[in-house]
């Protein structure tokens, strides 16, 4: 009679604790359903700040502004921050202008998917941009970063045209 009743309250304890614990990890974990919204929320960043310490910034949504330089294929299908030639196109902006030298910001790896660029290719070298995106690696001590989205926010022609 003893061991059937501590039978039960082990069980019993052993449901309950169950129980307790599972809930909150449960609310946790709750999946997404489809015909929900999800709002990706991004962290404003200096893009300097960004190189200084890549592994800070590792796997978080960013947000920066600053000046775009050119478009390149620099450190495209490198193996360890794998990014396809074929589907991707990397950016530079820049580090900043000194004595009438352009100096680009080339540690900072930016990939937008090349669907994305064809609507950016109207940029042109000082255009001011609002860059967000996700920092996915830090190889070689550098950010490499998916780009969500690229806004300009002033474009070197609208400047001229108003001088």
């Amino acid at each position: 009679m003893f061991k059937k009743s501590l039978t039960v309250l082990i069980m019993s304890f052993m449901l309950f604790a169950g129980g307790a614990i599972a809930a909150p990890v449960a609310e946790q974990i709750r999946p997404v359903l489809k015909n929900e919204k999800t709002a990706i929320v991004y962290q404003d960043v200096q893009p300097l700040a960004v190189v200084q310490n890549p592994a800070k910034y590792l796997g978080k949504n960013i947000r920066m502004n600053a000046t775009f330089d050119k478009f390149s294929v620099v450190g495209l299908d490198y193996k360890p921050a794998f990014r396809s030639s074929e589907k991707y196109i990397l950016f530079l902006i820049r580090r900043c202008e000194r004595n009438g030298h352009i100096i680009p910001l080339s540690e900072m790896k930016l990939f937008i998917t090349r669907a994305k660029a064809e609507k950016y290719i109207d940029l042109d070298s000082g255009d001011e941009i609002e860059i967000t995106g996700k920092v996915f690696s830090n190889a070689l001590g550098d950010p490499w970063i998916d780009v969500d989205n690229v806004k300009i926010v002033k474009s070197k022609k609208e400047s001229k045209k108003d001088n």
